[in-house]
């Protein structure tokens, strides 16, 4: 048999990885701030926080599903006696 996650893990996990790109952005403004002490050029600020959350998209993409697994899931756990499924279907 063929399990698959629900597609609503998925959906949650989507508003997860928006969360954390709101928080790169922001870290990625005060260092740009706190480094360049730049206050007039919103194009260095946009491409400072786009190259960052582009070359941070991989991370996002498998943390985001990691939190919400561990973090914001807290009663789904693995119970290996429940699994006699691919027992039974290997004899």
């Amino acid at each position: 048999m063929h399990f698959e996650i629900e597609p609503g893990y998925f959906y949650a996990a989507m508003y997860v990885s928006y969360a954390l790109n709101i928080a790169e952005a922001v870290s990625f403004t005060v260092a740009t701030r706190v480094l360049t002490q730049n206050t007039t050029s919103p194009w260095l600020y946009l491409s400072v926080i786009l190259g960052g959350c582009i070359l941070l998209s991989p991370l996002n993409f498998r943390y985001s599903r990691v939190i919400l697994l561990y973090w914001l899931s807290p009663k789904v756990h693995y119970h290996p006696e429940l699994d006699t499924d691919d027992k039974v279907a290997n004899r």
